[in-house]
Order: structure tokens, then sequence, then C-alpha cells
């Protein structure tokens, strides 16, 4: 007996079965088919990224170079995550470490003092090349993140040096992090890094720098800490899921459209000098069969002197009818010679909101508000330009904390430890613990940057004032938004006040008026109290 064939019920398309149909779409085929042609492998991320590396990253170089945008967005992220100055704020955990906070105040004052003089020394001691200070060298790591998708910063030790302090640092590019001899990857060592069997990194391979290319390329392995915990190689990018051991730049998922735009870009500007180039043209009579034996028959003898010949009657004519007009000269053309001006067509075409919509696109990919990316401001308001501020502001606070300050952060250990043996500082007696047994308690701090974006001063400092007096934040915290240390202005104001006074100076209008304010309202809590009583 047949068994009876059971019908295969149908979506709406009527391809696609009414269980899938049903279920997600991004796994199916799709309405009426899209995407069963899409069949993407599921690979981890060391698969995805590391058979391409160093082509990924070659295009992104390439565009930062040769790129005005991708230069801009490299230039962005410097300007707002690092600024001019990167400034230590040092919060050692003293409840943690058994210490009064009072006694935390003081060693926090004669640490930033210390490291002040060492990391922004003109001199740049503390890079191995002498030619960064600290602030330049969390630039340089900054822009590499974005563009390689990682950095990588070498601890070192001067042996000859004279100076106080001989910890220095030396900036790695990531282009010599490779696996010996070129081979290729392994379970223990990808690209480069050797990693233990719970994806750990224990060093890094080290090729030295082969220009000019005719020396015989080397490695070195560096581990990633010393015997006693002491960083020796600093790896800082930003993992998307387990098992990744290098990082990705931010240019991948908008690599291809930036090198379009470029080609567009050049194809365009070509086009505008090719309808430009010719202001008028002269049409003769000149019949087809001659054009064509001046055009392909000129290699002859015969057809040189004719069509010589027939040139210089053009030019003898030309020259001999010199009619002006003004001072302006109104050639007589040749019996059947016409004059055609050329009017200048529109370049644009469409060309600028197809611009825009990249732009956009690639900024979304970037983290970068389209205005800032083609610094193109016209048409918004205060409310839009505060918004598209907000979004990129929050980015790169994000890219702030675990980029800038890590790499920040492990320098300044490295520093610190070195310090402390020396007795440039001295930690507070009580402490429960020393610096090797608690290095992230003592080495605890925050990473002073650029200040937000101002886009209408008074009103964001109108926000901040208030803000302030709601109890709703600090003075540390609204400082810190203008890249400003709080313990700083506070410490130039008193001795501004002093100074005034001294002098003889008049305190500002806008202080006479608070005092005042002040003094009014004391009064009358004053009166207020004693009615009471």
């Amino acid at each position: 007996m047949k068994t009876p064939t059971i019908p295969t019920l149908l979506g709406p398309d009527g391809m696609t079965s009414l269980r899938e149909y049903a279920g997600y779409h991004g796994g199916g085929s799709g309405f009426g088919g899209q995407l069963r042609a899409w069949n993407p492998p599921g690979e981890s991320v060391d698969a995805a990224l590391l058979p391409n590396f160093t082509r990924g990253n070659a295009r992104a170089d390439d565009l930062v170079r040769n790129n005005g945008y991708a230069a801009n967005a490299i230039q962005l992220h410097q300007d707002h995550i690092v600024g001019s100055f990167f400034r230590l704020s040092h919060r050692p955990s003293w409840r943690y470490l058994g210490i009064g906070e009072e006694d935390a105040r003081a060693f926090s004052r004669e640490v930033e003092a210390a490291w002040k003089e060492f990391a922004e020394d003109d001199c740049c001691c503390i890079d191995v090349e002498r030619k960064r200070t600290f602030t330049m060298m969390i630039r340089e790591g900054v822009a590499m993140h974005a563009f390689n998708g990682e950095l990588f910063v070498q601890a070192t030790w001067d042996t000859s040096s004279s100076r106080l302090f001989r910890t220095q640092f030396r900036m790695v590019s990531p282009k010599r992090i490779s696996n010996p001899n070129n081979t290729g990857d392994s379970r223990n060592c990808r690209a480069g890094v050797q990693i233990n069997d719970s994806g750990a990194a224990l060093g890094y391979y080290v090729s030295e720098d082969g220009y000019p290319g005719w020396m015989p390329q080397k490695w070195t392995w560096i581990p990633r800490e010393l015997p006693g915990g002491r960083a020796s190689f600093i790896h800082v990018f930003e993992p998307v899921e387990d098992g990744q051991t290098r990082g990705a730049n931010v240019f991948y998922s908008v690599m291809e459209q930036m090198k379009m735009l470029d080609t567009l870009q050049n194809t365009q500007l070509q086009s505008a000098i090719v309808k430009a180039m010719y202001a008028a043209t002269i049409e003769s009579e000149l019949d087809t069969q001659s054009a064509m034996d001046f055009i392909l028959g000129a290699n002859s003898k015969e057809q040189r002197e004719r069509l010589t010949g027939w040139i210089g009657e053009i030019a003898a004519y030309y020259a001999a009818a010199p009619v002006r007009l003004g001072g302006a000269k109104v050639p007589h053309l040749m019996p059947g010679d016409s004059l055609n001006l050329q009017t200048a067509q529109d370049t644009d075409n469409g060309y600028s909101v197809f611009e825009q919509s990249l732009l956009r696109y690639i900024a979304a990919g970037l983290g970068v508000s389209y205005e800032q990316l083609s610094r193109n401001y016209a048409q918004m308001s205060y409310s839009t330009a505060r918004a598209s501020a907000n979004e990129s502001w929050a980015y790169f606070m994000g890219r702030r904390k675990f980029v800038a300050s890590r790499q920040a952060s492990q320098m300044f250990l490295c520093w610190l430890e070195e310090a402390i043996v020396r007795r440039v500082v001295t930690l507070p007696s009580k402490a429960r613990f020393s610096f090797q047994e608690a290095r992230s308690a003592w080495g605890n701090c925050d990473w002073i940057g650029s200040g937000r974006m101002a886009i209408d001063g008074l009103k964001e400092v109108q926000e901040a004032v208030m803000l302030i007096e709601a109890g709703l934040s600090t003075y540390e915290k609204e400082c810190a938004k203008r890249g400003d240390d709080y313990q700083e202005i506070f410490a130039q104001q008193v001795r501004e006040t002093m100074e005034r006074r001294a002098a003889g100076l008049k305190p500002p209008a806008w202080a006479a008026a608070a005092f005042e304010s002040g003094l009014r309202q004391s009064t009358e809590e004053e009166k207020s109290d004693s009615r009471a009583a």
C-alpha cells in the first residue's frame, strides 16, 4: 500500500516552509529566498581575523596615510581621548590598605608631583628613543589601537643611566609581532603571541626592524611579566569574544566603503577638470575623408605636408584679422568655421548627497559623529549638535577607560615600583600591605584627558553650576569634564586671591556678589533663628 504524501505547508511567499517561516528569518532563506545564497561560516574571532591579519592592517595603514577622512578619524581619537596633557589623579585604595584618608591624600600629592617630573620631562627620558613624553606615548598608543586594533609597549631598564629613574618604555609597532621565521599559527602560538592552555598570554615574539631590508630578520621572545610581577610587555586591546589573541582595527567594517569613496572622489575631480578644460571650440566644415586622412594618415610625408599647410593657412588667416572691440579681440572666422562657447556644466550632479550618505555610514562604523568626521557643522541647531557630541563623547570615554587608561596605569605601576624602592616616595607606615602584595591598590588611579567639547560655553557652565548646587555632581567631576584637576584649580584660586589682596586689588565682581549674597542669606538665617528662640 502506498504511503500517502503529507503536503508541506508554505509561507506567504509560496516557497519557504511554514515551519521555517515562523522561526527567526535571519537563519532561514528569507522572504522569497533572498538569503538562500548567504551562508557565512561560523568561525571564532582568531579564525576570522588572523589569516588576513597582516593585509587588513596594511590596508588600514594605507587609508590613514592617504585618505583625509581616515586621518581625521585618528586625529579625533587622539584629541578627544587624550588631548594635550594626560593628567594623573592618584587614588590609592586607602580603606583596603588600612591607612587614613589624610595619609592617602598626602601620599598621592607626593606621587603626582614626582610622576609629573618624570613623565612630562622635555628631554623625553621616559622614552627609549628619546622622542616622546608620556602624553605623546599615550596619544600614539590610542592612534595605534584605532588603526591596528591594539597597542604594544615594552618596559625596559636603562642600566647606563645617570638619572634618578631608570625605568623607560618603548613603543612597539604591531607589525613587528609575528611568529618566529613567519611560521604558521599553532594552538599555543598565534600571530606572535605565546599563550597557555587557558588563552592567557605568556610572552611575545618581536622581530627586529629590518629596514632597509637587506638584514636578516630576527625575533626576540619577551615575557609578559617578570618573576616579581613587574610588567615587561604591555598589550592592550578590546576582545569581542573568548579566545581572541590580537585586536581588530576600527576600519574593518567600513574599509571597503572608504576605499570606494576615495576612488569616487578622484573620479569626480577628474570629471570636473575635463569639463572645465575647454572654454570654446571651433567647428570646421572639413569633410570626413580629409579629416580621417589627417588623423590616420599623418605618418606619410604627403599627409604631414597637407596637414601642416592647412594649419598654416588657418593661423595666417586668424593672425591677419586682429578685430578688437573695447580691447577684446573678436575673431573673424574662416568661411565654414563656427565658434562654440562651452558653458560650465554642473559637476555635482547629486554627488554631494551621495557622499554625505557614505560618510554617515563610515562615521557610524568608526564611532564618531558625521559632523566631526566631515568637519561639516552646517544646518545644525544647538540641540542636534549637543546630541551628536554626547554620542561621540560616550564612545571616547569608553576608549579612554579601556585603552588609554590601561596603557597609562600599567606604565605608571612600573615607575611607581622603582620610585618606592628608591625611596623617592614613602609608603605610609601604618599600611597593612606592601607594594608587592597590593600593586593594584597602591597604583589605583584615574586619568584626566581632554575635556568635553563646549558647543555653547555659557549653557554648559550654567549646567555644571546647577548640578553642583543641586548635589548631583561635584567640583571634581565637573572639572574633569573640562579636562582639569579640581585640586589644582582650588590651589591656584587660593594663590590668586592672596596675591590680589596683597596687591590691593578688589575681588572680581562675581566673587563680591557671591559674598554679599552669602552674607545676606547668613544674616537672614540668624534672624530667623533668633525669632524662633
